[in-house]
């Protein structure tokens, strides 16, 4: 007997939306990927200003980032808010030459795993999110995310 699918409860508002930023369907199969648990979620997709500001308040660090997460609260159920700066996360993925859609699914499955108490604080924690997140990336068919620092590593020994 296989253990109940987790239920999900998630909201998306757009206060910014490039036509390239990924539907809600998508959104919500991402986060099924990466749960545990039974959830309650509201995903922002923001602009620069909003992403900057909410970095700056609720973080003192004063940029727009690529990913938020607010864990709320965790029983019964998990609760938090993800936010997503799409100027940033489409940045990001040129830079990084990766698909603009694989880099929303690993950046949203990164905030998945911070609401559900992972973090990279230190080496040990980084590497075991690091290695939940590329696990749960491939088995949607995303190429790995940490492919080209793991292939640096490789030649700078």
């Amino acid at each position: 007997m296989s253990a109940a699918k987790p239920k999900l409860n998630l909201a998306v508002q757009y206060a910014f939306k490039p036509e390239t930023v990924p539907t809600r369907h998508q959104f919500r199969k991402w986060a099924l990927a990466a749960l545990g648990c039974d959830a309650e979620v509201a995903l922002r997709i923001v602009d620069e200003t909003e992403g900057r500001e909410l970095n700056r308040d609720y973080r003192g660090k004063d940029y727009a980032t690529n990913v938020l997460t607010f864990p709320l609260e965790d029983d019964p159920i998990l609760i938090g808010d993800i936010v997503l700066c799409a100027p940033v996360v489409e940045k990001e993925a040129t830079e990084q030459g990766k698909s603009l859609e694989a880099h929303y699914a690993h950046l949203f499955i990164h905030g998945m795993l911070h609401m559900q108490g992972y973090d990279h604080e230190n080496d040990a924690d980084a590497e075991e999110m690091e290695a939940l997140e590329t696990q749960i990336v491939t088995k949607l068919g995303y190429p790995d995310p940490y492919r080209i620092e793991k292939e640096v590593e490789i030649i700078n020994g």
